[in-house]
């Protein structure tokens, strides 16, 4: 079953959509109230007549497998004087929230957006906002110079391929908007980024991850293991970190090809120590030799240190081999090298290579 979007910005649910979208957006500013006659005049016009309020733009709704009203909404406003065109007003709620809605919303605006013949998309978010933050990072959105100086606004855009519109879009399955396994991924031309489930995990375990890790190791990459790695032994490491899923001290994310193939993958490890909460580590970032220059690194890294901020690690750290190319990517995502420790592991070769040891501060 996939959950149903439609374009209606006359339906009757829409209201108490917006409307629930600007309570939460008003308390969140410290500005509460309980009416919509209380809202800021352009926000009580949007809830009180979206017809009006939206009428040059695209209202689209998502109804959750199962049920018979919409609980999900997003707007695709017309773009102004040639400019890029907005997504605003995206809301779940609540009761249908861990289902699929919002990627499976964004994922039909960005759609028509492309179909429109725009070159790119943009959108505001609260910096507070981690969850919606993160998504949006997963989705290829990136922080832009800001045209809207609203403190703790970010403003985000995302390029985008016209061929994105003429793609089949095969909406989600009522699996959660981050964790769900390769069956019914959405059909965009670039990689999606998504965070697994321990059983998802375990699925992809002797096919994909494994996959993965062999031919990272097959290209020299200092990841742990010496060559030649079995996929045996690949998948055998991947089902434990499943294990590790399961008992929350891993989270793992996975990019897919439009086909469904991994594509590159990145785990995040917490502390377990008492004084070390505050704190994680970022580990196997892999792009497979075949997907590389799509920018697939920096997404999956982008992906988990927003994950890694909204759930409260203030710390993140890595390894990585010295000179590799890794060491560029992490440099221009804001990480500052804390030193190169000598003869640290062996590549695969069985060589003794330096590592360098890097940090980023969130928040």
């Amino acid at each position: 079953m996939t959950a149903r979007i439609e374009e209606n910005r006359s339906h009757p649910h829409l209201r108490d959509l917006l409307a629930a979208y600007h309570f939460v957006n008003q308390a969140e500013k410290g500005t509460a109230v309980e009416t919509v006659a209380e809202l800021p005049d352009v926000y009580r016009g949007e809830a009180e007549d979206p017809a009006a309020a939206f009428a040059a733009d695209t209202v689209l709704l998502a109804t959750a497998p199962g049920d018979d009203t919409p609980s999900g909404c997003v707007v695709l406003k017309a773009p102004r004087a040639g400019g890029a065109p907005e997504i605003k007003r995206l809301w779940v709620a609540p009761e249908a929230r861990r289902k699929g809605l919002a990627k499976a919303l964004m994922t039909e605006a960005l759609r028509r957006a492309a179909a429109s013949g725009a070159p790119a998309v943009r959108l505001t978010v609260w910096s507070w906002r981690g969850e919606p933050l993160a998504l949006y990072r997963g989705l290829g959105f990136e922080t832009v110079d800001s045209w809207d100086e609203r403190p703790d606004l970010l403003c985000l855009e995302r390029p985008l391929d016209t061929d994105e519109g003429h793609t089949p879009v095969e909406r989600l399955t009522p699996d959660t908007d981050e964790h769900r396994t390769s069956d019914a991924v959405e059909r965009l031309t670039s990689d999606t980024v998504e965070r697994l489930t321990p059983d998802a995990v375990r699925a992809h375990a002797p096919g994909g991850l494994a996959e993965l890790l062999v031919d990272a190791v097959d290209g020299g990459a200092s990841v742990g293991f010496l060559a030649p790695l079995e996929a045996a032994e690949a998948a055998a490491w991947w089902s434990g970190v499943a294990e590790e899923a399961a008992a929350g001290v891993r989270d793992v994310w996975v990019a897919h090809a439009p086909d469904g193939g991994l594509t590159g993958v990145v785990t995040l490890v917490r502390s377990g120590t008492a004084n070390g909460r505050h704190r994680g580590e970022i580990a196997r970032l892999l792009v497979h030799s075949s997907a590389r220059g799509r920018g697939l690194g920096r997404r999956l890294l982008a992906a988990a240190e927003a994950h890694a901020a909204a759930t409260g690690l203030r710390l993140l750290v890595l390894d990585t081999q010295t000179d590799s190319p890794a060491e560029r990517l992490y440099r221009g995502a804001g990480w500052t090298a804390a030193g190169t420790i000598p003869d640290f592991a062996a590549d695969p070769a069985g060589t003794l290579r330096p590592t360098t040891l890097y940090y980023k501060r969130l928040g």
